[in-house]
């Protein structure tokens, strides 16, 4: 009897799941994750990336840091092109040319050249001798840098800075796009 039962579940529930298939798009109710109000539900990460949108064209491939100079954002790409965070920065007084580079230095916790204590410093390029890196400021604050002085860290909150320093590691790629 027992056996019984099962296969006419198991077949009722095989109908079931062919008629569903078979459904026209005119005829379909939205499910959970087409409604507005679970659009309206996303987790703030979620709903940072939709507003970050994708990646920005020519970003290299792979594992990866991608910052954009013109959107004052980063993007911390893993595995299968997975974007894994993505962030805005305030940006150094000089910035590096539009490459691919490499993480060549990291410190915990350091003076930045503008003064500020910083923690999850992460360098990847120098230009004509200023150091450019991300980095966060200890007091949490991200200001804009004085226009006078040659600084190249790339701030960025202290969240945003552990992410990045659990993610780029020495020799970890770094793109930067226009």
């Amino acid at each position: 009897m027992a056996g019984l039962t099962a296969a006419a579940i198991a077949a009722v529930g095989f109908l079931t799941y062919q008629a569903s298939a078979n459904v026209p798009d005119d005829l379909r109710k939205p499910s959970a994750s087409e409604t507005p109000a679970a659009k309206q539900s996303k987790a703030p990460a979620e709903q940072e990336k939709d507003k970050a949108g994708a990646l920005p064209e020519s970003s290299g491939t792979g594992e990866r840091v991608v910052y954009s100079l013109d959107e004052d954002r980063v993007w911390l790409v893993g595995a299968s092109e997975k974007i894994t965070r993505t962030f805005e920065v305030t940006p150094s007084t000089v910035d590096p040319t539009p490459a691919t580079y490499t993480v060549t230095s990291r410190s915990a916790a350091v003076t930045g050249s503008d003064g500020t204590p910083i923690e999850h410093v992460v360098r990847f390029a120098t230009v004509d001798g200023v150091v450019i890196g991300f980095s966060a400021a200890v007091d949490g604050s991200t200001p804009q840098p004085d226009p006078t002085t040659k600084t190249g860290g790339i701030r960025e909150s202290r969240k945003d800075g552990k992410a990045m320093w659990d993610f780029a590691g020495i020799g970890t790629k770094v793109v930067v796009v226009k």
